[in-house]
């Protein structure tokens, strides 16, 4: 009947004492509830809250109410169930009982102090520095939130207390100087910035507001998750930091509601410990605020939903983190069947109680209710009030509670080992004395979590991630949606069920949060000056730049060499590869143009061979025209090489090829002009030197030069020869493939001695011009010389000057057209005589013309 009664206690306040066989009491002192033992745990329990009463035709009229917590009641089970199964194990604490003393706690600050003072009195007085117990049984206190533990910690370290916190980690009360009787059972929450932070990346909400208590326990968590978010690139909208007497100052609230509903942030962080978050909620839950997402910490779970408009409740559907244990199925058990079970044969206590509760929660005619099912409406209030699972606050009172028994079975252990014991009386011990025992216990609890009392020793906490399935009338349940492990991967760190979140009024799915839309695939972000970083601007990449990914870029990235920005500017293309391919219409045309040579020079060939008898023929050196002709042939057909797709051996063949064949053509023309020279000046009668012309002398110059070139060639070849390479500026959108000359300096020497060999050769024929006329080719060789000479100078500034295949063709045409000035200059005048004035190449016109050029001269 004991949990009955005291719930009827708690609603009604009746003073009333009842009394169980097993020594629980409802008493008429200031404990709410007592349980002899031989020694004894205190609890100082937040069972009362408070809510405004507002008048919203006067806001300043708003006033304070207290109201009596229903879920706070769960705090008082936890206790009795752990008490009961401490008290039941033989092997624990055998021949020694634990009972409990639990009080209220005073929300107002000067009344804070009141119950401990009490309790440490005895008798029901508070008379500080004395105690009215005959002995003291006292052994340890629990307390809830920072707020009420530091000043009564203040107080219980003057006589050395054991007090143990169930609320939220605290670092204030970590400072072992200032509280070194404290021991705090919640987990760490260091991870709790990281794995809020993870929650907003999962999401991409990056724009978020902050509501956060404004003490060391709000500074410090602040400071961790400003940290996670610089890292994660998360900014804050805004930022609020509350005290709690500005929960009382009302002429603020329009004011902050206006930045709540006109901030472009969707997601909103609330942080505190019960009382700030009950307090924040309480002050907000008039207002009417939709479509922004709340993410609170676990006292959420601790806040009454009495309400009767949920559903457009402006914290419809929070998301809450609060930290994860294993089920506590003997919780559920004891409730369901250690207590209600003692009272199944009196119906009309607990459907009294049910009555109340029903009336407290909702506010409505109680007699409607007389028409339920009594066994259906106790199992569905039940669970729908306290939730039949241990809160956050309930599971480390339960281990509190474990603790307290580990360390005094250590300690009656270490005693014992000390003294015996004497006449069977155990020897006494003070409450101090379990400090060293506590600091250092470890166990493992009933439901198989390991519990560790050192703070250096504690884990960081996983997470559960809590969410509200809302449903009219105020009824609500609360769903798991997620976890959050810090000791996992990254990326296998958080795990959501987005299927099971329900969304808050006017959102179907996940909002966006977010200061400025994400840069698409093609531009860059650019930050503002005063402005946080998520708030940018963003403009196009530059040109053959790119931004592909879905993450906003603060550079794009330049293309390969290789490749080409598309127009979107969001992938790169491969350029197209050109060169002076044959299928151009540049070098089909070339190509034509060499193959036409190539075929009216040999057609020359056969022409002087064919008439290689008569004297024109005979008086120029046929030897010399034919080896003459042939290099051009050779000349022609080496401008191939130039087109089509480079490759090394082309490119190797281009250059070479054309220098040998060019000092062949070149030295021939050197030679025809030397013997021309000889021819008209050493075969005088009285000249010593006719043997030279006779002996064919000037013939050697051919292999001479030819050898010389072949030399450079072969330098040019072992020290940088020419090798493909490719030229990705010259032509937008292409990469050009090329022959990179390898040593510049070689190709201009072999260059160079082409020009040499031509100079020699206009100069030899520019003596010889004046020398007679008929077959005398002197002056055609001069001319053809001067073609020669005049192509390569014009060509070499050109090639310096442009790019790509243009360089090709401009060399190809100049092989062209200095080839075809040899043959067009030298051989056009013969090749007239020979096939359309047949009548001149004859002996006897030779010898008269001869006779003439004699003669004049």
């Amino acid at each position: 009947m004991f949990p009955v009664t005291l719930t009827l206690l708690l609603l009604q306040k009746p003073l009333v004492v009842s009394s169980s066989k097993d020594d629980r009491h409802i008493c008429t002192e200031k404990s709410v509830a007592r349980c002899k033992g031989d020694v004894v745990i205190a609890g100082i329990f937040p069972f009362y809250s408070w809510e405004f009463v507002h008048n919203m035709n006067d806001p300043a009229a708003q006033q304070q109410s207290n109201h009596i917590n229903l879920k706070k009641y769960q705090l008082l089970l936890t206790l009795v169930l752990a008490v009961e199964e401490i008290n039941k194990n033989a092997h624990l604490l055998p021949n020694m009982t634990i009972g409990f003393e639990i009080y209220s706690a005073h929300y107002k600050d000067t009344d804070l102090l009141e119950d401990p003072l009490i309790w440490l009195s005895g008798k029901n007085k508070n008379s500080p520095n004395y105690t009215c117990r005959r002995d003291s049984k006292a052994l340890a206190v629990l307390t809830g939130t920072s707020s009420t533990s530091v000043p009564i910690g203040t107080l219980l370290d003057l006589y050395k207390l054991p007090q143990f916190t169930f609320g939220s980690f605290d670092p204030l009360l970590s400072d072992h100087r200032k509280f070194g009787t404290v021991y705090q059972m919640a987990a760490k929450d260091s991870a709790l910035a990281l794995a809020i932070v993870s929650l907003m990346l999962h999401f991409s909400w990056t724009w978020v507001g902050l509501f956060i208590t404004e003490d060391d326990y709000g500074v410090w968590f602040l400071s961790e998750l400003r940290e996670e978010m610089d890292k994660n690139g998360v900014c804050l909208a805004f930022e609020n930091m509350i005290t709690y007497s500005a929960f009382l100052d009302f002429t603020n609230d329009l004011w902050m509601h206006r930045q709540l509903m006109e901030s472009s942030t969707n997601v909103i962080i609330i942080y505190g410990d019960s009382k700030f978050l009950l307090s924040f909620i309480l002050k907000f839950g008039y207002f009417l605020i939709t479509e922004k997402v709340w993410v609170m910490n676990s006292p959420y779970d601790d806040v009454t939903i009495a309400k009767r408009h949920f559903l457009i409740d402006p914290f419809h559907a929070p998301l809450i983190f609060s930290h994860h244990h294993r089920n506590t199925s003997g919780f559920t058990n004891f409730i369901l069947t250690e207590i209600f079970s003692k009272n199944s044969r009196d119906n009309s206590l607990p459907m009294s109680w049910i009555q109340s509760v029903y009336c407290l929660l909702v506010k409505s005619d109680c007699r409607d209710l007389g028409h339920c099912s009594y066994i259906a409406t106790l199992d569905w209030m039940l669970r729908h009030i306290f939730d039949m699972t241990m809160s956050d606050e309930s599971y480390n009172i339960y281990n509190a509670v474990y603790a307290v028994s580990y360390a005094l079975h250590q300690m009656i252990f270490h005693l014992m080992e000390e003294q015996p014991v004497q006449n069977a009386q155990p020897r006494a011990f003070l409450s101090s004395q379990l400090h060293p025992f506590l600091k250092k216990s470890q166990f493992t609890n009933p439901v198989g979590d390991q519990v560790v009392l050192n703070e250096e020793r504690k884990s960081e906490a996983e997470y559960d991630i809590m969410s509200f399935w809302n449903f009219p009338e105020g009824l609500g349940q609360r769903v798991k949606v997620g976890k959050f492990s810090p000791s996992r991967s990254h990326d296998q760190q958080l795990i959501l069920f987005e299927n099971l979140i329900e969304w808050p009024i006017g959102i179907t799915k996940a909002p966006q949060s977010v200061c400025t839309e994400s840069c698409g695939p093609g531009f860059r972000k650019t930050s503002l000056e005063g402005n946080a970083t998520c708030c940018f601007d963003c403009i196009p990449c530059s040109e053959n730049e790119i931004s592909n990914v879905t993450a906003d870029m603060e550079q794009c990235v330049r293309c390969p060499d290789h490749q080409l920005a598309n127009t979107e500017r969001n992938t790169c293309l491969l350029k197209t590869e050109s060169f002076l391919a044959y299928e151009d219409p540049l070098g089909m045309s070339l190509a034509c143009t060499s193959l036409c040579c190539s075929v009216l020079t040999a057609a020359v060939l056969g022409v002087f061979i064919k008439h290689q008898d008569t004297p024109i023929v005979k008086a120029n050196n046929r030897a010399l025209s034919y080896i003459l002709l042939i290099s051009l042939i050779c000349c022609f057909l080496c401008s191939l090489l130039f087109l089509g797709r480079p490759h090394t051996a082309s490119c190797i063949l281009q250059h070479t090829t054309f220098a040998v064949v060019f000092t062949v053509a070149v030295s021939t023309v050197l030679a025809k002009t030397i013997t021309v020279v000889l021819a008209f000046t050493l075969t005088a009668p009285g000249r010593s030197m006719r043997q030279w012309l006779r002996s064919r002398a000037p013939n050697l110059i051919i292999p001479i030069c030819t050898l010389i070139q072949v030399t450079l060639c072969g330098l040019w070849l072992g020290i940088s020869p020419p090798f493909v390479d490719t030229d990705v500026h010259s032509e937008h959108g292409h990469v050009i493939i090329l022959c990179n000359m390898g040593s510049l300096t070689a190709f201009y020497c072999v260059l160079g001695y082409l020009g040499f060999l031509a100079l020699a050769s206009f100069t030899m024929a520019f003596l010889a011009r004046n020398l007679p006329d008929t077959f005398n080719e002197a002056k055609f060789l001069t001319f053809s010389m001067l073609v020669f000479c005049s192509v390569w100078l014009t060509f070499l500034p050109v090639y310096h000057s442009t790019k790509g295949k243009v360089i090709v063709a401009m060399e190809v045409f100049s092989i062209l057209a200095s080839s075809g000035g040899l043959l067009g200059c030298i051989f056009a005048p013969k090749c007239y005589i020979i096939l359309i004035r047949p009548e001149r190449n004859s002996l006897s016109r030779f010898r008269e013309s001869s006779q003439s050029g004699r003669n004049r001269h």
